[in-house]
């Protein structure tokens, strides 16, 4: 047949049918990927969402690759073949890694899915979080560093660039390394706090004498959200080198106390008869703790603790100040006699001695 001579098809009428074609054929691929995946998200709402940035990036792969094929079996003018398959072969190559990187980050976001950091005792879905993230951004340097020494093999003499400059890098390396140093300790120290269970994402620490929650755990730092919404970026080493306190390390639970300066007379029994019928009419309270203790009395004062649990960093908060105010207001309207005084005594006047 005259349509299947190969003098026909490298023609630029021959170029333009089998780029249409090779496009045609994608379209067709894509379509029945796309009704099978509709199928598929009849069962499971919601997944055909989340395929989203899959499907686009997909479809790009698929497109330069049947266009690569058309090009490289019709295109007329031979002598551009060698630079258009380099062309080619580095956009398959970042575009494959493109793919790539979005099943990875598709995989670990469903996995990262089943573990509800919004639940009571979220520990284990706190740890898990964090360690998947760490691993997804791992995952991600790893698909993209390869995609780069990759497209940098297809060109010629590369081979005998990267052995020479081993042959020559003894003193560059050290400089380098030495150059490097904080951020390779960063990156170690990132990985060993992802998997150390030291810190984990929505964990309630203090740093820097700041109160916050771990928001965000990446290979080189940490980023503390500041109960005033403020961020504060902390490097990696700085978990694994300094002191600090954790809050939620082993549980959700916190407890949390109150402190009171008061009267000698104050009536302990009744505060504490107080505390219960505060607590019992509010829902920050867990039912874990609470009592009232005294726990200094010098100054003419006497310090009350008032000991108080919650199921949440942001409950406990809540719950004291709601316990300071309720006992402040049942001093003064019911135990006045219990408002802190100073009391001065005056020494008897000394006789006149003539």
């Amino acid at each position: 047949m005259p349509l299947l001579d190969s003098f026909v098809w490298r023609s630029w009428a021959g170029f333009g049918l089998a780029v249409l074609i090779a496009l045609t054929i994608v379209i067709l691929i894509i379509a029945i990927v796309s009704t099978a995946a509709k199928l598929v998200a009849r069962r499971r709402p919601g997944i055909y969402a989340t395929l989203s940035a899959l499907r686009h990036r997909l479809r790009i792969l698929l497109a330069l690759i049947s266009l690569w094929v058309a090009v490289a079996l019709t295109l007329p003018e031979r002598d551009w073949m060698p630079v258009l398959n380099q062309l080619f072969l580095i956009a398959v190559i970042a575009a494959g890694a493109w793919v790539v990187a979005a099943g990875v980050t598709l995989l670990f976001e469903r996995t990262a899915r089943r573990y509800d950091v919004s639940a009571s005792d979220n520990r284990v879905a706190r740890r898990m979080r964090t360690q998947l993230l760490i691993l997804k951004r791992l995952a991600l340097v790893v698909i993209g560093v390869i995609a780069i020494g990759s497209i940098l093999l297809t060109f010629d003499g590369a081979q005998a660039v990267g052995a020479s400059l081993l042959a020559s890098a003894g003193l560059a390396s050290v400089v380098a390394g030495l150059a490097a140093q904080s951020t390779l300790a960063n990156l170690f120290a990132g990985m060993q706090l992802a998997f150390s269970d030291a810190i984990r994402v929505d964990d309630v620490v203090i740093v820097e004498e700041e109160y916050g929650r771990i928001e965000e755990i990446t290979l080189t730092y940490v980023v503390v959200r500041i109960w005033d919404q403020r961020r504060m970026v902390l490097p990696s080493t700085y978990f694994t080198t300094t002191p600090f306190q954790n809050w939620t390390r082993t549980t959700a639970d916190l407890m949390g106390s109150v402190m009171l300066d008061l009267d000698w007379r104050v009536d302990v029994d009744g505060m504490r008869a107080e505390l219960e019928r505060v607590l019992g009419d509010t829902t920050l309270w867990n039912g874990a703790a609470s009592n009232v203790q005294i726990t200094d009395a010098t100054g003419g004062m006497v310090r009350a603790r008032v000991l108080i649990s919650a199921a949440n960093s942001s409950d406990l908060w809540d719950l004291q100040v709601l316990v300071r105010e309720k006992l402040v207001a049942w001093v003064r309207d019911h135990a006045p006699e219990a408002l802190p005084l100073r009391r001065y005594v005056q020494a008897d006047a000394q006789p006149d001695n003539e």
